[in-house]
C-alpha cells in the first residue's frame, strides 16, 4: 500500500490519465466508424451518379473501362436491364427499387459480406446501375490501436504530472512537519517562509502564528512563575526566620505573641496564594464545581459591604455601600462571586490610601445585574486596562512602584465570572481610581 502523499498524487494522476484516454476511445469509435461510413456512403452515391450518366452517354467499349475503374477502386458495378441484373447477388429488394427509377442508398449483404450500396436508374426499359463496395472495416482496430499509444503517452504524462504536483505540494507540507517538530522540541523561533500556493501559504502562516503565540505564552508563563517564587519567598523568608529567632531563643517571651501572629498572617497569605493557584488550574481544567441559583445582588453586596467595614477602620479607605431600593435577581453562584468582589476590595485596599473613597454599587442593567467596585487610589492607564486580567501582569509592571498581590486576583476574578456567564470589565472610576464593572445575567425565564 502506498503510503506517501507523493507516491499516491502519482498513482492518481496516472490513473486519471488512463481512464480519461479509455473513456475518449470508447466514445471516439463509434463516432469514428459512422463518420466513415457516412463518406463511403456519400462517395459512392456521387459515383453512382456519374457512372449513370458515363453508360447512358459512351460506347460500349467505353462503358467497359468506366467498370474496370470501379472495380480497380473496390467498387463492384450491377447492371440491370428489363428488371434483372445481369449477375445474381444484389438484393431483390435494390433491383425492384432501381428498376422501378428509385435512387437506392442503402446497406446490405452481399455473398455474405456486409456492404454499402448505391443505385441509379437508366432511362427507359426498367435499367439501372448499381454499385456496392464492402462497408468501412478496420476503423475500430485502428482507433483501438491508437488506443493503446495514447494510453502509454497519457500514462506516462500522468506519472510525470503526479511527480511534479506531489514536489511542489509535499515539499511545503515536509518543511511544515519539520518545523512542527521543532516547536515541539521547544525551538519556538522557527518560521516558515509564505508562499504559494494558497493552502501553503496559510498552513504557514498558521504555523508561524502558533510559533510567535507559543513564544509569547511561554514569556508570560516565565514571567508569572518568576512572580509567583517571589511571593512565595517573601512570606517563607519571613516565616523562617521568626522560626529560626523563637528556636534559638533570641524573641524574648513579651515578643513570641508578636511573632507568632506575623507568622500566622504570613502563612495566610501563603494559603491564599496556593489557594487562587489552584482555582485558577481548576478554572482553565473547566471541572470547578459551581452552585448557580436565583441570588439577590443587593443582599449579597450588602452583606460584603458589612464584612469589609472593620478593615476601612479610620487609617483605611472610606467604605460606601450604594444599593438600590428593590431587589436584583441574578442567576449566579453566590459564593464563588463573593469571592470575585472580595478579591477586587482586596486589591483596592493594598493601593487605595487613608480617607479616599471605596464604593460598591448594585444596579440593574439590561442585560444583567450590575457590581461595580470602584475607588479613588491611583487608578490604571489605558493600556493598563488592555491587560489587566492576564496573570502577573499589572503585578510586573507594579511590583517596583506600589503595593502589589501575587498578579492572581484579577484573572482569577475574569475567569470566575466568565464560568458563570457573565462580563467584567476595567475602567476609570469617576472617583479618580480604577472602576471594575461586574455583569452578572438574569435568571432565566420559562
Amino acid at each position: 500500500m502506498i503510503r506517501t502523499f507523493a507516491g499516491r498524487a502519482v498513482l492518481v494522476t496516472a490513473a486519471t490519465a488512463v481512464v480519461s484516454v479509455i473513456v475518449t476511445a470508447l466514445v471516439a469509435l463509434p463516432i469514428a466508424v459512422r463518420t466513415a461510413n457516412t463518406s463511403a456512403r456519400a462517395d459512392l452515391v456521387d459515383k453512382a451518379a456519374i457512372a449513370v450518366e458515363l453508360l447512358a452517354a459512351e460506347r460500349p467499349a467505353a462503358r467497359q473501362r468506366i467498370v474496370t475503374r470501379l472495380r480497380d477502386d473496390g467498387i463492384a458495378v450491377y447492371l440491370i436491364r428489363r428488371g434483372t441484373a445481369d449477375r445474381p447477388g444484389l438484393p431483390d429488394r435494390v433491383v425492384r427499387q432501381v428498376a422501378a427509377g428509385a435512387v437506392v442508398d442503402t446497406r446490405g449483404v452481399v455473398d455474405g459480406r456486409a456492404v454499402l450500396i448505391a443505385g441509379s436508374p437508366l432511362a427507359g426499359n426498367d435499367a439501372g446501375v448499381v454499385l456496392i463496395r464492402d462497408a468501412v472495416s478496420g476503423t475500430a482496430g485502428r482507433v483501438l490501436g491508437g488506443v493503446w499509444m495514447a494510453l502509454l503517452a497519457g500514462l506516462l504524462g500522468g506519472v510525470g504530472a503526479g511527480a511534479l504536483l506531489a514536489r511542489l505540494v509535499s515539499r511545503p507540507l515536509k518543511q511544515a512537519a519539520l518545523a512542527a517538530a521543532r516547536l515541539s522540541a521547544g525551538d519556538r523561533s522557527v518560521r516558515l517562509a509564505v508562499r504559494p500556493p494558497a493552502e501553503a501559504a496559510e498552513l504557514a502562516t498558521a504555523l508561524n502564528q502558533l510559533g510567535a503565540a507559543l513564544q509569547i505564552s511561554e514569556g508570560r508563563e516565565r514571567d508569572f512563575l518568576l512572580s509567583v517564587s517571589h511571593e512565595l519567598r517573601t512570606p517563607l523568608s519571613t516565616i523562617r526566620g521568626y522560626a529560626e529567632a523563637l528556636a534559638d531563643g533570641v524573641v524574648p517571651g513579651e515578643e513570641a505573641a508578636q511573632a507568632g501572629a506575623t507568622m500566622l498572617a504570613e502563612a495566610e497569605r501563603l494559603d491564599r496564594l496556593i489557594a487562587d493557584l489552584l482555582v485558577l488550574s481548576r478554572l482553565e481544567a473547566a471541572d470547578l464545581p459551581l452552585d448557580v441559583v436565583p441570588v439577590d445582588l443587593a443582599d449579597l453586596v450588602g452583606a460584603a459591604g458589612e464584612a469589609w467595614a472593620p478593615r476601612c477602620g479610620p487609617d483605611g479607605p472610606r467604605l460606601s455601600v450604594r444599593l438600590p431600593r428593590g431587589p436584583v435577581l441574578v442567576h449566579t453562584d453566590p459564593g464563588r462571586i463573593r469571592q470575585v468582589i472580595d478579591g477586587l476590595c482586596e486589591n483596592a485596599l493594598r493601593v487605595v490610601p487613608a480617607g479616599k473613597p471605596l464604593v460598591l454599587v448594585v444596579r440593574a442593567g439590561p442585560d444583567g445585574g450590575v457590581v461595580e467596585v470602584r475607588d479613588g487610589g491611583p487608578g490604571l492607564t489605558d493600556d493598563d486596562l488592555a491587560v489587566a486580567f492576564q496573570r502577573g501582569a499589572l503585578q510586573q509592571r507594579y511590583r517596583h512602584v506600589r503595593r502589589t498581590g501575587s498578579g492572581l486576583g484579577l484573572a482569577l476574578a475574569a475567569r470566575l465570572v466568565a464560568r458563570l456567564g457573565g462580563t467584567i470589565a476595567a475602567g476609570h472610576a469617576p472617583e479618580g481610581g480604577a472602576m471594575f464593572t461586574v455583569t452578572v445575567p438574569y435568571p432565566i425565564r420559562t
